[in-house]
């Protein structure tokens, strides 16, 4: 059995693959767009097209993985398959592309695992952390340590299908889109007010990774530019009304945002904005390290 470790993540917008040596340093991450989640929320099935997408991103990754001698992995479904009524056909697809057993994981694991790979690398005495893990259909909100973990059913595609199919979306469905994430995270907060008492916030995922990336218009992904970036409030709430203003078109213009997140990134801003307003705080440090960290950490 080879020593290498393999966490693979099939989440709502994206697919991704990160593996490690036996001492959990990284040997290599990948990401392919393939929104699981398409049409989910609406018709709370997983349209075919979806599974076909995420299923040959995890047989691309099964070549990775095998060229590094991995010998342990594991593959989790997250938010949309959670949502679907028939992801039972999916956990079975993926697990034959992959050779391991897939794994459905609840809201709460999904926010342990993202702790914990955000904070591996940070000092316990800068705590307590709140790590905002945004991801497609879900963002989970985790306080600690220990972890406090609330998830909540707001995404960037989720929003996105439900409010911001115009193009551009006109103010009245963006302020929709708002209010629906102040409520959510207001409700969270009251349910576990240990979210409140965080110093510090980590902001995990696609949206926060590509607002670094166009923050400082990089021409091609570099994660130690994105990595330990510092996100500002204003940062934020400048790129919502860019943002909001633009069609999708007009969106791929920005440097530093993949063509592929165009159609989604605003929610994504609508959803990190609201925490930073509602929780009051001013930066957000952007980690790349997240969930699939988390998975490699639970194996070694």
């Amino acid at each position: 059995m080879g020593s290498a470790f393999a966490a693979v993540d099939c989440g709502t917008n994206s697919t991704r693959v990160l593996v490690a040596d036996a001492a959990g340093h990284p040997l290599a991450r990948q990401m392919r767009i393939t929104r699981l989640g398409q049409g989910v929320d609406e018709h709370g099935h997983l349209h075919r097209d979806a599974i076909a997408r995420t299923v040959a991103a995890v047989e691309e990754f099964r070549a990775v993985m095998d060229s590094y001698d991995v010998g342990r992995a594991r593959l989790v479904v997250t938010s949309a398959g959670r949502d679907a009524a028939d992801t039972a056909v999916l956990l079975s697809a993926l697990t034959a592309a992959s050779g391991t057993q897939a794994e459905l994981i609840a809201g709460a694991d999904e926010g342990r695992f993202a702790f914990a790979g955000a904070v591996h690398d940070l000092a316990p005495d800068q705590g307590p952390y709140l790590v905002v893990d945004i991801g497609g259909g879900s963002t989970e909100l985790v306080c600690g340590p220990p972890p406090v973990v609330r998830s909540l059913d707001i995404g960037c595609v989720r929003l996105t299908e439900r409010f911001l199919g115009g193009d551009p979306p006109g103010p009245a469905s963006v302020a929709a889109a708002a209010a629906v994430a102040c409520e959510a995270v207001r409700a969270a907060v009251a349910d576990a007010p240990a979210l409140a008492t965080a110093r510090r916030m980590i902001g995990l995922a696609g949206t926060v990774s590509t607002l670094a990336a166009m923050s400082q218009e990089l021409t091609q992904y570099d994660r130690d530019r994105v990595h330990h970036f510092v996100l500002s409030r204003r940062a934020v709430r400048d790129w919502w009304d860019v943002l909001a203003a633009e069609s999708v078109e007009e969106r791929t213009r920005h440097l530093g945002l993949e063509p592929g997140r165009a159609d989604v990134i605003l929610g994504g801003a609508v959803v990190l904005a609201t925490v930073m307003e509602e929780l009051d705080f001013d930066e957000c440090l952007v980690s790349e390290a997240d969930l699939l960290d988390g998975l490699i950490l639970s194996m070694i």
